[in-house]
């Protein structure tokens, strides 16, 4: 909690009623997916923070290195929208080695509803289900692997992991449940287009 202490200038985030959802997993487990689900079924008001975007495109850098941005940055910023009564998700890859310490405080921090999710999905899984992304030309499956750790949970109170049996509407629709938001407003087959 020391660094949002000194940086945000407060030790709690949020209040008992907000929502704060991490979908984690390794590259090409759907993540990016889910959360745009959850968030249709949501509807307007809710942030989805992606990895990719904040530490690719915000700030370009091109991988995680000690001592580098992203993890900060992403933390600090769900803390922000949390605060403005905002729900948040938060997904990427966020490794544990890299991610865990500021992910445990901002969880540690924040006053309202936790939920954590890990994304279960085998390497060879991970190659098939990149190869249907609009993003499949970014990186590679040598990219992918080095990326790759199989079962890479940040070891909190409450993390659910789901498997990759699970389809998209499922691991969405457990993720609304869970939220108390509704489900299926949307036709999740269509969200990669959101």
């Amino acid at each position: 909690m020391a660094r949002f202490v000194a940086v945000l200038g407060y030790e709690r985030v949020g209040s008992s009623s907000s929502l704060l959802i991490i979908v984690r997993g390794p590259s090409g487990a759907g993540k990016s997916s889910v959360a745009k689900a959850v968030r249709a079924s949501h509807g307007r008001g809710m942030a989805v923070l992606g990895q990719d975007v904040m530490r690719r495109a915000l700030l370009w850098e091109k991988k995680d290195l000690p001592g580098g941005l992203a993890p900060g940055f992403i933390t600090h910023s769900a803390g922000f929208l949390l605060n403005a009564g905002w729900p948040v998700i938060v997904e990427g890859i966020l490794s544990a080695a890299s991610y865990g310490p500021a992910l445990r405080e901002l969880l540690a921090a924040h006053c309202g509803r936790n939920l954590v999710y890990f994304l279960q999905v085998e390497l060879a899984e991970t190659f098939a289900r990149h190869a249907t992304r609009p993003e499949a030309d970014q990186f590679s499956i040598t990219d992918m692997e080095s990326w790759f750790e199989p079962d890479d949970r940040l070891n909190v109170p409450g993390e659910i992991v789901i498997p990759q049996t699970s389809s998209l509407h499922d691991t969405a629709g457990r993720i609304c449940r869970d939220a108390q938001l509704t489900f299926g407003a949307e036709d999740h087959r269509q969200v990669r287009g959101v």
